[in-house]
């Protein structure tokens, strides 16, 4: 068999561009999550000595374990910050580039939008909101099609969750209106 017959190749037509620029670089990336861990195992080490990370008469105090998972942690991002430092062929590497980037967002700002959605128009409407936006913007789908599913996707969770089950959801102004 030839390699031809025996891999099946995909093509993406909406990929991003191999060619786009770098926005940030892989050695950028670690040193900062390095950093950031390294802060935090600072901040819980000092808050677990606080509480107490000895030894008293009945055995460890609460802040015993926490402790000293916390110097591992410090010593595994300074490690790291350490050997990316001493890596400067990670520089080239991108992180990611332009073009990921703009889809990474168009997925991460509407899901922020829904999640900050949530407290003034509930669930329901927010989720409609979501899935509308969603088939419309990035799935390219007619609106008759997105409206029709995002009715039938949040009118299916409001029976199941609210009526069926009698869950607390979060509620808007639409569900106050309807008395529920």
């Amino acid at each position: 068999m030839s390699k031809s017959e025996m891999e099946i190749v995909v093509e993406d037509p909406t990929a991003p561009d191999d060619a786009s620029p770098a926005v940030i670089s892989k050695r950028m990336i670690d040193m900062i999550v390095s950093v950031l861990l390294l802060a935090f195992a600072a901040l819980l080490a000092w808050d677990n000595w606080k509480t107490g990370a000895s030894w008293d008469s009945s055995g460890p105090q609460a802040g015993y374990f926490p402790f000293y998972l916390s110097l591992i942690l410090g010593g595994a991002a300074l490690f790291g910050l350490v050997k990316t430092l001493m890596d400067p062929a990670s520089e080239r590497e991108a992180f990611v580039t332009r073009d990921q980037l703009k889809r990474v967002m168009t997925v991460l700002v509407p899901t922020f939008l829904f999640c900050l959605a949530l407290k003034w128009l509930g669930i329901y409407l927010s989720s409609f909101l979501l899935i509308v936006g969603f088939m419309r913007l990035v799935g390219k789908i007619t609106l008759w099609k997105s409206l029709l599913t995002a009715f039938i996707f949040a009118a299916t969770m409001f029976v199941v969750f609210d009526v069926a089950f009698d869950v607390i959801m979060p509620k808007g102004p639409i569900e106050a209106l309807l008395g529920r």
